[in-house]
């Protein structure tokens, strides 16, 4: 029976080198998340784009990110974009 992945037929084992990469990626991904985050606000004005929608009736207020939402779904599908592409190059 052939076993498929393994060791002495030079199938793909993980190793620490590569999880060590993966673990860095996702580190540089959290850290631009985490600055967006605390910057973004006062830099891309995120939460008050035109298209966003503000409903305000005496005591209620209603708030939804239409367009905020879309800049950073893109924005996310950019970075990991790139993060995969960088992970699949060896």
């Amino acid at each position: 029976m052939e076993r498929r992945g393994s060791r002495e037929e030079g199938g793909s084992v993980p190793s620490f080198e590569s999880f060590g990469r993966i673990l860095m990626g996702f580190g540089v991904l959290l850290l631009l998340v985490g600055a967006a985050f605390a910057f973004g606000g006062r830099l891309l004005h995120l939460g008050r784009l035109p298209g966003d929608i503000i409903i305000r009736r005496g005591t209620f207020t209603f708030y939804f990110p239409l367009v905020t939402s879309i800049v950073v779904s893109v924005l996310l599908s950019l970075i990991l974009g790139v993060v995969l592409r960088l992970i699949g190059r060896r």
